[in-house]
């Protein structure tokens, strides 16, 4: 019995998905509506089962990772989790709003500033399926 060399991937993405979830991430990377205004390289995230995000609503257990996963009606998408005015995690509030607890800026539903001091709305990171059933979110800065 040899030992295979190659280790074992977490999880599956087909070519076609794969080639999404790159131009995806390539169109983000050029819009300046994406703009996190960090210098880092984009990175997936394997944000588990889209089935787990059934209900509309706000989930935050990837806030730390830098982003929220928002479900509105059949759209599930990933906004930033960090303030873009000092780079401070946000909080996300029960009305589905975002919340800066270290200078008070607050963020509608769709991440448009509503109160400053930040001025610049929050970044929405490109998302994907792969075919395993798995949201794929590319996360900038």
């Amino acid at each position: 019995m040899s030992a295979d060399p190659t280790p074992e991937c977490c999880c599956q993405l087909d070519r076609r998905g794969f080639l999404l979830l790159a131009a995806s991430a390539a169109v983000a990377a050029g819009c300046e509506s994406v703009n996190t205004g960090g210098t880092g390289t984009p990175h997936i995230v394997d944000a588990g089962p889209a089935s787990a995000y059934a209900k509309d609503g706000v989930y935050s257990q990837y806030r730390s990772l830098g982003f929220f996963v928002i479900r509105r009606g059949s759209q599930l998408t990933a906004l930033s989790s960090i303030c873009t005015h000092r780079q401070c995690k946000l909080d996300a509030e029960p009305d589905r709003t975002f919340y800066c607890p270290c200078h008070g800026s607050t963020f509608d539903p769709a991440g448009k500033v509503t109160e400053g001091p930040a001025k610049r709305d929050l970044p929405t990171f490109a998302t994907a399926t792969n075919a395993s059933g798995h949201l794929l979110v590319t996360v900038i800065g």
